[in-house]
């Protein structure tokens, strides 16, 4: 009889700690720290050119643009994650004596890939919509022009659309802006598949 060894329980400090000094980033979940998984050349294009037409979107907007340089608390579920990118409405709100680490995102996007896109479609989305100023959430397949987005009616109900439509436009209804599909996936090159 083969016994497995449950994974090693670390406290919220320990993983800040680790954190701190780790050559690489790691997600804490409940206590496991999770190392994460490195971006391909589409997965960088498309954040690089969300960052430059986000940032020119909203402009004249009090909101301001982060990469997943900055860290997200999730404090009901105990999960820090590093969203690809967040949109964060008026100042961002930290945990107390961090500024690394925020509690506030109104928009988040994740830039899907085959390791990750169930989680993001899942557990990710229902702990994001625990926090309270969350109000859309934006997922960007890599590997075609497929863009998902959750938007939070004033109900607290959640919307969803798709487009696979190269000449859409993606309408950030809480923010009050549009970025085109193909600013999105300008320069990113689809890999053909053999038939």
């Amino acid at each position: 009889m083969v016994v497995q060894t449950p994974p090693r329980q670390y406290s919220i400090e320990e993983y800040l700690l680790h954190e701190e000094t780790a050559e690489y980033r790691s997600e804490y979940r409940n206590g496991e720290i999770v190392p994460m998984t490195g971006g391909s050349i589409n997965h960088n294009q498309i954040i690089i050119n969300l960052v430059i037409a986000l940032g020119l979107a909203l402009r004249e907007q009090d909101y301001r643009v982060y990469t997943s340089d900055l860290r997200l608390w999730i404090p009901r579920y105990r999960e820090y994650t590093y969203p690809d990118i967040l949109i964060i409405k008026d100042e961002a709100i930290f945990p107390e004596g961090r500024t690394d680490t925020v509690l506030n995102p109104s928009i988040i996007f994740e830039v899907l890939s085959k390791s990750t896109s169930s989680r993001d479609r899942g557990d990710k989305f229902t702990y994001y919509r625990s926090i309270p100023e969350f109000q859309e959430y934006i997922l960007i397949d890599q590997y075609q022009i497929h863009i998902e987005q959750f938007s939070k009616t004033p109900e607290g109900n959640w919307l969803f659309k798709e487009s696979d439509d190269a000449d859409g436009i993606l309408t950030l209804a809480s923010a009050n802006s549009q970025i085109p599909h193909r600013q999105i996936y300008e320069k990113v090159k689809f890999e053909t598949q053999p038939q």
